[in-house]
């Protein structure tokens, strides 16, 4: 449950009414303890009025008899027995003999309206508290028509009536403003007049007639409006309870919903977030706390951490914030001298066998973004059940939990060191790349590393192959020019221009932190990531005459999986997630593992994508075929034939994340059009397979608000009707 805030001196109680008698259930179980969630509907209750008072000050009104409220919420809080169900009214007028003398204010909420935002209910109390109001409810502007109040008011703005749905005209039901059901109102105000309120012909008072004449009786009357109209879903059947369901389910998938709630989260790729919002330097000491207590906890410290960062802003002085904490921890830490690519740290981390590896970076994500990778002893990638324990002590700290001891100091003791890996990882990727074969061809290279940390460490490669290199969009922005530095089609129009009116042999690229690689051709076309593993394993395994098999994601190109077969070797397939990749190369001793969004490594070299190496070995291909990537490609696609691959990107709504997968759920699974389907993947998204390798997947990104749609088919047209058939779901 929340911790209750302070409210500025304001005395305050709170109720939930629930003593309805409403069900679902041919046992009767009340309505209010439905589950909704992984709660129950009253649980979103009581912790929305728990952010606001103590336990000792919240009062449950309960039906005569009705004890499966308290059993459930236990012995907290105060229960109050309303004898007969005679209506809302009369249940806030059974607290009147055990509030007696309470002359403060009382927060009124309902047992059955769980999706009221916590922020909603303390702008209601903050508002009548700013105000000075006698009482303050709670109100939303919808375009539905729902059995709630209209709230009526004069010229002046102020509200002057309520006037409930059964007695309104059809021009008052109109009228879009709605009173919702949630109160802030003085005890005695209220009290007093629920007393003189005339009872119905069953004996019953309902709260909305009083607060009708609350305002008519000259009283201080504010109001609080939502704007969010899936707040105002309440509770009274099955329907409603699915609806429910369905608002709760995205609001979890709101994208920067973990950031607003100051939690840190890992993705497929480690944790990201918004500068300022969610990569604060607060939450990175809370992250490196938590690693640190990892190795602690381990007996690991001898081990240390080893830290680097990229361009990004606020990067470098994260590194130094996350050194800080390691160093009060008495956990050593190897701190990079300068910027540097996300494998050039993975690398480092395998090579002084850390306890963790960190780097950070947001990859190829916008420049307002920032994050972390985390990296065990080895260099590969924490695995999903490690990133789910980080995650949950990493959010459980606070401030005070974290120790930390001054950089300066941490320096001139020497618990933090800094350290250049520049030179030690050029010579592991050059001790893997003919250099010799390289140097003979003399090519001409022109590289584009989109403002990030690719061109010291490549550049010192090329140079030192004697290619004649020239790079472009070489200098320091931690903006990368405005837009994402991600190395795809849209975004090297330049370096293909370079390239042909340059009459350059190759155009290689990188992204921000350089661990994906993109490339143009010498006609300037440029090269898929898929067309790239294609070539390099071809190459790998025909012209170095190296053997292994060959590891992909689920939403890379199988081609790989021809190419593979008539080389008589296994292709793995795996969630998307280069941990993913790493961790099935090990199992199988796979010579090659990639993603068609841009990263690969081969055997022997680091457990993490790697931009650097990439770029080599593809300059090593070109040197040692003495042939162009074009007529390289056309080698390989005469021997795997074709598919023809289309992706789509969307952007990804919360109602999204829920309503695609139930879409797809309710979809004919046999056949896409006039295609069959032979069997549906779940292990990440859905996916389907159809007959003569074709494909399709939806897949929510890990690491954007997005969601992708990928498509691979014999024939373009097929390809297109694929698409077709996706986006169905996204409209």
């Amino acid at each position: 449950m929340s911790q209750s805030v302070s409210t500025s001196g304001l005395d305050l109680r709170a109720v939930i009414l629930a003593a309805g008698r409403e069900t679902l259930r041919p046992d009767g179980r009340p309505l209010v303890l439905e589950p909704l969630g992984e709660r129950l509907i009253l649980d979103y209750v009581v912790e929305n009025a728990l952010q606001l008072v103590a336990a000792d000050k919240l009062y449950v009104v309960v039906g005569a008899g009705c004890n499966e409220v308290q059993a459930h919420l236990g012995d907290r809080y105060h229960y109050v027995i309303q004898p007969e169900p005679r209506g809302t009214g009369d249940a806030v007028l059974c607290l009147q003999p055990v509030l007696a003398g309470y002359t403060g204010d009382l927060l009124i909420l309902y047992g059955d309206t769980p999706l009221f935002r916590p922020g909603s209910i303390r702008g209601l109390l903050n508002r009548h508290r700013l105000r000075r109001a006698d009482l303050t409810l709670l109100t939303a502007v919808v375009d539905r028509s729902l059995p709630y109040g209209r709230v009526i008011r004069g010229t002046d703005g102020q509200i002057v009536d309520i006037i409930e749905e059964a007695d309104a005209s059809p021009k008052v039901r109109q009228i879009r403003e709605l009173n919702v059901g949630a109160y802030v109102v003085r005890a005695q105000a209220i009290f007093a007049a629920l007393s003189r309120l005339v009872p119905g012909p069953e004996g019953e008072r309902r709260l909305t007639d009083c607060v009708h004449q609350l305002i008519r009786s000259g009283l201080e009357v504010e109001s609080y409006r939502i704007y969010d109209q899936d707040e105002v879903q309440g509770i009274n059947t099955a329907d409603d309870l699915a609806q429910a369901e369905f608002i709760l389910q995205k609001r979890l998938f709101r994208p920067r919903r973990h950031e607003e709630e100051n939690r840190i989260v890992f993705g497929t790729g480690g944790w990201r977030a918004v500068i300022g919002e969610g990569f604060t330097l607060h939450n990175v000491r809370r992250l490196a706390q938590a690693l640190a207590n990892a190795i602690t906890c381990r007996g690991e410290e001898a081990h240390g951490a080893l830290i680097g960062y990229d361009r990004r802003f606020l990067s470098r002085q994260a590194a130094e914030a996350a050194a800080e904490v390691f160093a009060g921890n008495n956990i050593p830490v190897t701190l990079l001298a300068e910027d540097a690519p996300t494998p050039l740290i993975t690398y480092a981390t395998a090579k002084t066998n850390a306890a963790y590896g960190l780097a950070f970076t947001a990859s190829h994500n916008p420049p307002e973004w920032n994050g972390l990778k985390v990296f065990r002893s080895d260099g590969s990638l924490l695995l999903d059940d490690e990133t789910r324990g980080i995650e949950a002590e990493a959010n459980r700290l606070t401030a005070t939990d974290v120790i930390k001891l001054e950089l300066d100091l941490a320096l001139a003791t020497g618990v933090v060191r800094r350290s250049d890996f520049t030179n030690a990882y050029v010579d592991a990727v050059e001790r893997l790349i003919d250099l010799k074969a390289i140097r003979e061809a003399g090519l001409r290279v022109i590289v584009d590393p989109m403002y990030g940390v690719g061109q010291l460490t490549l550049g010192t490669i090329l140079t030192e192959a004697r290619c004649r290199v020239t790079f472009i969009h070489e200098r320091h922005d931690p903006l990368f020019g405005g837009r994402s530095p991600a190395p795809n089609l849209e975004a090297l129009r330049l370096l293909r221009t370079h390239v042909v009116e340059g009459r350059y042999d190759l155009g290689l690229a990188t992204d921000g932190d350089a661990d994906r690689i993109a490339i143009v051709d010498e006609q300037g076309r440029y090269i898929t990531v898929n067309e790239i593993l294609l070539l390099l394993y071809w190459y790998l395994h025909e012209v170095r005459g190296e053997r292994g098999g060959v590891v992909r994601n689920l939403a890379t190109t199988h081609l790989l999986d021809r190419l593979a077969q008539r080389f008589g070797e296994p292709c793995i397939e795996t969630p998307v997630g280069f941990k993913h990749i790493a961790a099935a190369m090990i199992a199988h001793k796979a010579l090659l593992g990639g993603e068609s969004s841009g990263g690969l490594t081969i055997r022997g070299h680091i457990l993490g994508k790697d931009g650097i190496f990439a770029a080599g070995l593809i300059v090593e291909m070109v040197a040692r075929t003495g042939q162009p990537v074009s007529q390289l490609l056309a080698r390989v696609y005469d021997l795997t034939g074709r598919l023809y691959a289309l992706e789509d990107v969307v952007q990804a709504t919360p109602e999204m994340r829920v309503a695609v997968p139930r879409r797809l759920q309710q979809a004919a699974a046999d056949r896409i059009g006039a295609y069959p389907v032979l069997k549906v993947s779940h292990i990440d998204g859905t996916k389907f397979y159809l007959e003569n390798d074709s494909w399709a997947l939806l897949r929510f990104s890990g690491t954007e608000p997005v969601l992708r749609l990928f498509v691979e088919a014999d024939t373009p047209s097929k390809a297109e009707a694929l698409m077709d058939w996706l986006r169905q779901f996204v409209k």
